[in-house]
């Protein structure tokens, strides 16, 4: 039995016409309700040339409004990302501890702000600041940048400890029996090899990261990108459809970017690791003590024979 049929039985004739009877019943459908959308909004003026025209015509547009949001919206979301991403990994290494007093903790932290709704926590960060008497031009920043670290570093520590656990247990078995240390299993055994697992979670997070400094320009003011909507549209005619999809094209452009850059990555992530002969994913061929771990360069011949004696 191949592996493209283990589980389901391939489509006969008679599948593959019901199939593509399928496929064109539904591009039908998703055409009628395009054509109503769009009839829609036909009908209340929003597909007018003078709606559209300005961000084609007008420099303004994209130099006073949208180009600033956009780098403001990259600012928080790199800030988020820079502090998130190491927070994360510690507070996941904490929670795969043998230490009681680290992992315990670590643990609490992850879960607490796991459970609170990121706009939660930055309306807490803003009253924090306010009380601190933070300058009221950065603290919008301050207060979106400190909810999403909070809220992303407890969701990547989730996503370390499972990339970690996801390896075979022999990987910690042949670490020990060449005299490494735990700290030295997890640094340079364990993470460099569960990388490759995590990236597609982390990717997903980062993209999140990026969409959710929105909320920040909704309930504080933080002029972001999308924020940008209620000045273009105050100014240029209430053209909120035609300003809705500008930004949203602009989102899928800098998101599309960013998964493109994480998948050339990972693909040059797995091609290095099948090149030392590490392990880069979880099969069950892998779980023998020795099989895939890769000895640091630093551990030297020497190193390994005074250990195994």
């Amino acid at each position: 039995m191949s592996a493209t049929n283990v589980l389901y039985d391939p489509p006969g004739p008679r599948a593959k016409r019901r199939n593509v009877l399928y496929t064109v019943l539904f591009i039908g459908a998703l055409g009628l309700v395009a054509w109503w959308v769009l009839g829609a909004l036909n009908d209340k003026g929003q597909l007018a040339a003078d709606k559209w025209t300005p961000f084609v015509t007008d420099s303004k547009v994209w130099t006073t409004y949208l180009l600033p949001g956009l780098v403001e919206t990259l600012k928080a979301a790199a800030l988020s990302i820079v502090i998130a991403l190491p927070l994360g990994a510690v507070l996941g290494i904490g929670r795969l501890s043998d230490h009681r007093w680290v992992r315990v903790p670590a643990g609490a932290v992850v879960e607490f702000f796991r459970a609170i709704p990121v706009l939660l926590l930055m309306l807490f960060a803003n009253a924090a600041y306010i009380l601190a008497e933070v300058d009221s031009e950065i603290r919008p920043l301050y207060a979106v940048v400190t909810g999403l670290v909070l809220y992303n570093a407890s969701v990547i520590a989730e996503i370390v400890r499972a990339g970690v656990l996801t390896l075979p247990y022999g990987q910690t078995d042949a670490a020990k029996a060449i005299g490494m240390r735990k700290g030295q299993i997890m640094v340079n055994v364990l993470l460099p090899q569960a990388v490759t697992a995590m990236l597609p979670a982390l990717v997903s997070q980062l993209v999140v990261i990026v969409k959710d400094t929105a909320l920040g320009g909704a309930m504080l003011n933080f002029p972001e990108l999308l924020s940008q909507n209620r000045q273009i549209t105050a100014n240029y005619g209430a053209n909120t459809i035609a300003a809705f999809t500008v930004i949203a094209l602009i989102f899928i452009a800098l998101n599309f970017l960013l998964t493109t850059l994480a998948g050339w990555l990972e693909g040059r992530v797995r091609r290095a690791k099948k090149g030392t002969g590490a392990v880069v994913g979880g099969a069950a061929g892998d779980d023998l003590g020795g099989g895939g771990i890769v000895i640091p360069a630093q551990a030297s011949a020497s190193d390994t024979a005074d250990s195994a004696g």
